[in-house]
């Protein structure tokens, strides 16, 4: 896991890392702009994986926000499209603003995203300056708390806890279209993907490697004995019962001395593997 600088792309720091740890399996659970900094988790070798169960684990965001200037891009990397005279917007509008777009909401995805229409990433298309229609997605934010930003007019500090898929952009922008004019992020910064926080992020240079057990510790885990292990090692169905396996899950499934072997999900009355990372 790292901290990812400003101005590197998530492929960036994938490549990087590559050269760093000398392996080329290398991938990450979820895109940051390049703008922006804080939490990217990485998978390598085997554990890449796992990165499909972290991909859909909720996000912290802390951002500034500007009033008054709408972008082709939504971040400040981007051309200003539209200026409204936002002064006197009061504190408890824009507090009452990011209140109502908590909770479930319905959100258009941005043109710079890598976001599938038609079979191809909005991203690239906004580059040969195509615009599309966007279907609306449901996504969820759980916290979008503002206060002014100390010594900047205009600027408001934002911290925003959501489910995965949420573009904080597009809070951004419709944060100020409810105002009555339009804005843009200045600045965004993840500091969380689930579990995972800038406590446990490190520079490119210098990844540290966790037990493949951390990417799953989100899921209910199962333990098995040596000759579970062996099965599981050789994908096999195995009986709830046997697994020790209870709900609905996928279930982390660690051996004898603790080690994940793999990530079960339920088969009828009995549960099938969905990765082995055992062997």
């Amino acid at each position: 896991m790292v901290d990812k600088p400003a101005g590197w792309t998530s492929h960036d720091v994938v490549a990087k890392t590559r050269g760093v740890l000398g392996t080329g399996r290398v991938g990450h659970s979820g895109t940051l702009d390049p703008d922006a900094t804080g939490v990217l988790v990485l998978g390598v070798g085997r554990a890449t994986r796992l990165l499909r169960f972290l991909t859909v684990l909720p996000k912290s965001y802390e951002a500034e926000i500007v009033l008054g200037a709408e972008t082709d891009t939504g971040d400040s990397s981007g051309r200003v499209m539209a200026r409204w005279d936002m002064a006197e917007v009061a504190e408890t509008e824009v507090r009452a603003a990011a209140e109502a777009l908590t909770g479930e909401i319905m959100q258009v995805p941005p043109m710079v995203s890598a976001v599938k229409v038609g079979g191809r990433r909005l991203y690239e298309l906004a580059r040969e300056g195509v615009e599309v229609d966007r279907p609306a997605r449901p996504v969820t934010v759980h916290r979008f708390d503002v206060a002014p930003a100390a010594g900047s007019e205009g600027v408001w500090r934002a911290a925003v806890e959501c489910s995965s898929g949420t573009y904080v952009r597009v809070l951004a922008s419709d944060l100020g279209r409810a105002l009555g004019g339009g804005a843009h992020l200045r600045s965004l910064r993840r500091t969380a993907v689930g579990g995972f926080g800038l406590d446990q992020a490190r520079p490119v240079s210098s990844p540290v490697l966790l037990p493949m057990a951390a990417a799953v510790s989100h899921l209910p885990g199962v333990s098995v004995d040596e000759a579970g292990a062996a099965d599981v090692g050789c994908g096999r169905v195995l009986d709830c019962d046997r697994l020790g396996a209870t709900g609905q899950g996928p279930w982390a499934v660690h051996g004898p001395v603790g080690e994940l072997l793999a990530v079960y999900e339920p088969f009828g009355a009995a549960a099938k593997p969905m990765v082995v990372v055992a062997g």
